[in-house]
């Protein structure tokens, strides 16, 4: 069967549901003989093209998975096997969180797109600190997707993530800050330029690694530009644009609660990364998610100024060939037009 014949079965389930039986079957079938070797061969695709040293960490390509599928790290061997050049864990927060009521994932098929209200669940820094100090330092960059837990109050939750950054500084390549999930009550209140300035200014002498802070799509671009100046002021290593949207009119499916994902925000990411990679690019490192599902559109970002993409609902409804299937035709872009490395077409979009 190829995964168009397996996706019908698997969305005969609830999505949460699925997602259970695929880590289990991710977590346990890599460990089996040959297992391994099979995917790499059939999933991973390597190019010198693609390969890039950013911030001093080496990618061998630029597609990542973004935070939110691996929220406990307990799939990032079989992950990596399907040719992934980075990935995200967490969100976690501090203390262990069941996050919201179900159900809080819901699928929009005809959109390809997907309506999460999971709210942080996740098993807490302490066991996932324990299985990512089993792997670490790992073949390919993983990231330390951050968050507060839900009971702390806005006015403490500098403490949240200045206890995670203790905690996992030398188990990580990269942290991502989220302040722009929409399911946590108030968290997207946090993204202000005083919030992040002292959120930065405690958590840059805690680490040596780079911080990366993820914003959301519904606030007005001005806001966002100014929000992404004071990061980069404050010395943040990038920016992830953008987190799942809150836009409800782009669906007349979507419920009323939770943030969407997937083609159902293509347009809208896209336009929101041009909007502040025109006045950011060259400050820092930018990194663009939101309904990117192929080479095209991944290599659209590239050239609007990103130096790496992330997806993830695409994953879920193209199936596990994803990675090597964009990476073999941005290498093809990339060679028709005349780039010997994907860093001589981050941003050339952006300097015309």
């Amino acid at each position: 069967m190829d995964y168009s014949d397996i996706k019908k079965i698997f969305f005969k389930f609830q999505p949460e549901t699925i997602h259970h039986i695929a880590e289990y079957g991710m977590r346990f079938g890599i460990k089996l003989p040959f297992v391994a070797d099979y995917l790499v061969d059939k999933f991973c695709y390597i190019d010198t093209k693609l390969s890039q040293n950013i911030l001093g960490i080496n990618f061998l390509n630029p597609v990542g998975l973004a935070g939110g599928f691996d929220k406990n790290a307990t799939m990032i061997k079989p992950l990596t096997a399907l040719g992934f050049g980075y990935l995200e864990y967490g969100t976690l927060t501090p203390k262990p969180q069941s996050g919201n009521p179900k159900p809080r994932l819901f699928r929009l098929i005809e959109e390809k797109s997907i309506q999460n209200a999971m709210g942080f669940n996740n098993d807490g820094v302490t066991k996932i600190k324990s299985r990512v100090e089993k792997l670490y330092p790992f073949s390919i960059p993983l990231l330390a997707n951050i968050g507060k837990n839900k009971v702390t109050p806005n006015e403490l939750a500098l403490s949240d993530y200045e206890t995670l950054v203790r905690e996992l500084k030398d188990l990580c390549d990269a942290f991502v800050l989220n302040l722009s999930s929409p399911n946590t009550p108030n968290l997207r209140a946090l993204q202000e330029t005083s919030f992040i300035n002292e959120l930065l200014g405690a958590l840059k002498p805690l680490t040596s690694k780079p911080i990366f802070l993820k914003i959301a799509p519904d606030m007005p671009t001005s806001k966002a530009i100014e929000i992404c100046n004071a990061a980069v002021a404050a010395g943040v290593s990038g920016i992830i644009l953008n987190n799942t949207s809150i836009d409800y009119s782009l669906s007349p499916k979507a419920k009323d609660f939770g943030g969407l994902s997937g083609q159902i925000i293509k347009e809208k990411s896209r336009e929101f990364f041009k909007a502040i990679a025109d006045e950011i690019y060259g400050k820092t490192v930018l990194i663009s998610c939101g309904g990117i599902d192929d080479a095209k559109e991944a290599y659209e970002r590239i050239k609007m100024g990103a130096s790496l993409v992330q997806i993830y609902t695409s994953f879920i409804f193209e199936g596990p060939g994803i990675c090597k299937k964009i990476n073999k035709e941005l290498v093809e872009l990339l060679t028709n037009d005349g780039f010997s490395n994907i860093c001589e077409a981050i941003g050339v979009d952006v300097r015309k």
